[in-house]
C-alpha cells in the first residue's frame, strides 16, 4: 500500500482555505491546473511510497513512539509558493515550524528504523499542495493570492499515517483517495 505520514488540518481550517481556492479556480487560466480536493489536504511529513503490509505494524509502533516524543504545537495555513516552475502550487505554514520539522524528521526516522528505504534526507519544506500541472505553468497570480492568505491557528495534536489510493479509472481530473490508517496523539 502507498503510505505517508502527515498532519491533517481540522475541518474548519480546510473550509477557510477552500474559500480562497474556490476564488482562485475562477481566475483566467485556472482550468490549466489540476486542483486538489479539500478532503485530501494535508501537510506531508514523510512520504513512504509502496509499503508491504507486513511492515505496517512496525512502522505504526515507531510512529506512535515519535508522536509521544513530540509535544502539541500551534500551526496555521499561511502564504504559498510553487515547486518546479508551477508544477506544484502550495499553501505554506506558519507557527511552530521547528516542531513541525522535528515531527517530520521523526516520521522519516521511524520509517528508516522500520526498514523502509528513504533515500537522501532533504530539508523539510512545510506545504499543502492545492494544484498541480504536468508541465511548467505560470502560477504567479495564484502564489500572490496565497501569499496574502493567513488562516486561523490551531493546535496540532496528532500524527497520521495515511494511505493513498491513486485513481485507476483514467477519468481526467479524478483525485487520489486518502484514508488515515493510524493516528497517534502527540505528547501522550
Amino acid at each position: 500500500m502507498r503510505l505517508f505520514a502527515a498532519v491533517l488540518p481540522p475541518a474548519d481550517v480546510v473550509d477557510e482555505l477552500g474559500l480562497l481556492i474556490g476564488e482562485l479556480k475562477g481566475l483566467a487560466g485556472a482550468d490549466g491546473l489540476r486542483w486538489t480536493e479539500p478532503p485530501g489536504w494535508h501537510f506531508t511529513l514523510a512520504f513512504y511510497g509502496e509499503v508491504d503490509e507486513d511492515v505496517v505494524p512496525e512502522l505504526s509502533r515507531r510512529l506512535e513512539r515519535a508522536a509521544r516524543r513530540s509535544e502539541p504545537f500551534p500551526l496555521a495555513v499561511r502564504g504559498g509558493g510553487q515547486f518546479g516552475h508551477g508544477r506544484a502550487l502550495w499553501a505554506g505554514a506558519e507557527g511552530d515550524l521547528g516542531a513541525l520539522r522535528l515531527l517530520a524528521d521523526r516520521a522519516e526516522a521511524a520509517a528508516r528504523k522500520a526498514g523502509l528505504p528513504m533515500g537522501e534526507h532533504r530539508r523539510y519544506t512545510p506545504h499543502l499542495t492545492v494544484a498541480r500541472s504536468r508541465e511548467d505553468y505560470d502560477v504567479g497570480p495564484y502564489v500572490a493570492a496565497l501569499d496574502a492568505f493567513a488562516g486561523r491557528t490551531w493546535t496540532v495534536s496528532d500524527l497520521a499515517l495515511v494511505r493513498s489510493d491513486l485513481p485507476k479509472s483514467g477519468v481526467p481530473g479524478e483525485q487520489p483517495r486518502y484514508e488515515a490508517v493510524g493516528r497517534w496523539a502527540l505528547g501522550d
